[in-house]
């Protein structure tokens, strides 16, 4: 069962968990993959509630993403297995089928193709309605020394050479999996 709420009254617990790490999760086909982000804004564009996530250049998920434009993101919401954030975050969608690794339960979307994760309740169903690709020159030097040093080999995981690309997700519906 799902509970709508109304988003932002959730504000306050979603950039707070957000933070700490939340699931993006997006499908291509029959495959789906949820990645950990810890980057993200929540507001109003257009007239319309918007979450933006920002994906870097080489990652699984961008891939996914651009094939289809739509993606959940599902937040803690209670007592939660905090091993799930911790291994897609550190795992490729490219090599590993997280869900059935984890064990994860998945709920259908009732307004996207992208499920929602029932172990991280609290879900935004988005579609993509704008994605900019970052320009290096307008970030500023202090950010591209910390986030994006270019002597680091972009291959291995974790790694930040590449820069990211924002995806502008309107949000179709919040609700709570109960």
């Amino acid at each position: 069962m799902k509970t709508e709420i109304e988003l932002f009254d959730y504000t306050n617990h979603i950039m707070k968990e957000l933070q700490k790490g939340v699931l993006l999760t997006t499908k291509d086909g029959d495959k789906v993959n949820s990645m950990t982000i810890s980057w993200g804004t929540l507001g109003i564009e257009w007239g319309k509630p918007i979450f933006t996530t920002f994906v870097r250049e080489n990652r699984f998920t961008k891939h996914q993403l651009d094939k289809n434009p739509e993606f959940t993101v599902n937040i803690p919401y209670g007592e939660f297995d905090k091993k799930i954030l911790g291994f897609c975050g550190t795992k490729s969608g490219s090599q590993v089928d997280k869900v059935k690794e984890l064990n994860l339960t998945l709920e259908n979307s009732d307004t996207i193709s992208v499920p929602a994760i029932k172990e991280l309740p609290l879900t935004l169903e988005c579609r993509v309605i704008y994605k900019q690709k970052q320009d290096p020159d307008a970030i500023t030097e202090e950010n591209r020394e910390k986030c994006y040093p270019q002597d680091v080999d972009s291959s291995f995981h974790g790694a930040n050479k590449d820069y990211h690309t924002a995806y502008y997700g309107e949000i179709l519906r919040a609700y709570i999996i109960e």
